[in-house]
């Protein structure tokens, strides 16, 4: 598959980073696959995850490409560079065509990113997961590669104003070791190992999390946090 938007918007990204000043850890790349397919089974929040999740997969030498909202690609400016870098288009009344895309891009070898939750997670905890991602890697004959990302929701995440002024904070990407599923296989118990690898995952990373959580509205509740109670 021909890739000449991603360059260029990797450049562009990573120039982003630089001016924000945003500390990278990034973790666990051995366990993404140098070739074949696979899935990225991503936390969710902030709307920076997509960027800073395919920037720490660069070391592998792999390219993610996000399942992401119809919306995103309607936008004129955004629309052109998520074709362009062969995202997946997913309409959530009709999902169908996007699980084809998806399967058929890992059966061709890529790596598709998904955020599981469907949405941001406000509470900053592990949401109930939809089954997408397990199903795609049973269809598909693909390993799951559980991810957590963490203090990215500091930079922007849904219901807090945008941030861009450079802070100089830490933001981890931690990638799990991956998790194989065979056709057959029980859905709704692969689903929930699945969550519990999860958050096993942003528990260790956020306990090894250089800042402080307590009275921080980026911090759940059982840190010490402000941020909104779980809705589940």
């Amino acid at each position: 598959m021909a890739d000449f938007v991603y360059p260029p918007v990797i450049l562009t990204i990573r120039t982003l980073w630089k001016y924000l000043g945003l500390k990278f850890d990034f973790q666990g790349d051995e366990n993404i696959p140098r070739k074949g397919g696979a899935i990225l089974a991503i936390n969710h929040v902030s709307y920076f995850d997509f960027a800073i999740t395919g920037t720490a997969a660069l070391p592998a030498g792999r390219y993610v490409r996000f399942m992401a909202k119809k919306e995103i690609f309607a936008h004129k400016i955004a629309g052109p560079l998520m074709r362009g870098m062969h995202h997946i288009n997913v309409d959530r009344e009709n999902g169908a065509a996007s699980f084809v895309a998806a399967l058929r891009a890992l059966k061709s070898g890529e790596i598709i990113g998904i955020f599981p939750e469907g949405t941001i997670s406000t509470s900053f905890e592990i949401k109930g997961l939809k089954s997408g991602a397990v199903r795609l890697a049973m269809g598909a004959g693909v390993p799951v590669i559980p991810t957590i990302i963490w203090g990215s929701q500091r930079v922007w995440t849904k219901g807090v104003k945008r941030n861009l002024r450079r802070r100089y904070f830490p933001v981890s990407v931690s990638f799990g070791e991956p998790i194989f599923y065979q056709r057959g296989d029980d859905l709704d118990l692969a689903e929930s190992q699945l969550r519990e690898k999860l958050l096993s995952m942003l528990r260790h990373v956020q306990d090894n999390y250089p800042d402080s959580h307590v009275g921080q509205r980026w911090a759940p509740t059982r840190l010490g946090g402000t941020a909104p109670a779980p809705l589940n």
